[in-house]
């Protein structure tokens, strides 16, 4: 199998890789990423030496680089992406380019060549939910313009499916956490930030509540899909983990032995969702379960930035 992988320097996608060699040690990936703020050649250092492996630098709004990194592709996984919420309220611009034309060029080269196409989208195009939970049915209402952004392409790619017959298939998952992630996103900016003696922001009263999964947990539901999904379809991928924003921040400073004084309660990000929650039995029906508890895993990621400043010092001065 002969893979194309989208922004696969990033954090997901570059775990992404690095478990799917683990697994299938003989296919050959070819990585695409534009190399922003969050694309790290970095994250992929274990295996930059495998001849399966090569990486090239181009932005996927580019035809011309597209159609090179595709030449020998079976398939295109599209995990690159502009993603930071705070990020897209300040400059939606980048967001749309990338999210949208970017997805648009992708699926354009996927239906001339008849690659199968994997869009990994997320549970923030749903909006928010007071109580219940998401099924991939349920109507969307993203609220910010990065999430907007990432409904556009959810959407672009299922319209390629049933314009075009195109073999697409959509993953939607929940908040990701784990080594190699940007020190933007709420846990590894407060585990670092609290490893540099520095407070940490809690938006409005802490409440919010996200379900989080494990990225080497949602690695494996996205290998899940590429092998048992169906053709056209959507499938929910969440760890089963709710937390509240206060949760998390609490669960971090006990493992590094700091007080709630640490703590700074910072007014409320804009539009910001109260509760994401979805239903996962469509991809339970496949044979995806979540194999890392929520606190083993973050104790894990915890301890991954305590021992890798060399990785994450550098990008706080970004």
């Amino acid at each position: 199998m002969n893979l194309l992988v989208t922004g696969g320097a990033g954090f997901i996608g570059s775990n992404f890789i690095k478990h799917y060699f683990s697994v299938y040690s003989d296919s050959k990936i070819v990585n695409l990423d534009k190399l922003t703020y969050a694309g790290r050649l970095e994250n992929l250092k274990e295996i930059e030496s495998n001849k399966n492996y090569s990486f090239i630098k181009g932005d996927i709004c580019d035809k011309k680089v597209v159609e090179k990194a595709a030449k020998d592709s079976d398939i295109i996984i599209n995990f690159a992406a502009e993603s930071h919420v705070d990020r897209s309220i300040v400059s939606p611009e980048d967001f749309i380019k990338t999210d949208v034309f970017g997805t648009f060029v992708l699926l354009e080269e996927a239906r001339k060549k008849d690659l199968e196409f994997i869009q990994i989208s997320t549970d923030e195009v749903y909006g928010s939910i007071e109580s219940g939970l998401f099924s991939e049915e349920s109507a969307l209402m993203p609220s910010s313009p990065y999430s907007a952004s990432k409904a556009g392409a959810d959407r672009l790619a299922f319209s390629y499916f049933k314009t075009y017959d195109l073999n697409v298939k959509i993953t939607r998952s929940s908040n990701n956490f784990g080594p190699n992630q940007f020190p933007e996103k709420l846990i590894p900016l407060f585990i670092t930030n609290l490893l540099e003696q520095k407070k940490v922001p809690v938006y409005g009263d802490g409440k919010n509540i996200r379900d989080w999964i494990y990225v080497k947990d949602n690695c494996d539901a996205v290998i899940k899909v590429m092998e048992k999904g169906k053709k056209g379809e959507t499938y929910n991928v969440g760890g089963g983990n709710e937390k509240s924003n206060l949760f998390i921040t609490d669960f971090i400073l006990n493992e590094l032995g700091k007080e709630k004084d640490s703590i700074e309660f910072v007014e409320d990000r804009k539009g910001h969702d109260w509760r994401y929650a979805l239903n996962c039995d469509k991809i339970k029906k496949l044979g995806f379960i979540p194999e890392h508890s929520f606190e083993q895993a973050l104790k894990e990621t915890i301890k991954w930035y305590k021992n890798n400043s060399w990785w994450w010092k550098p990008l706080k001065k970004k």
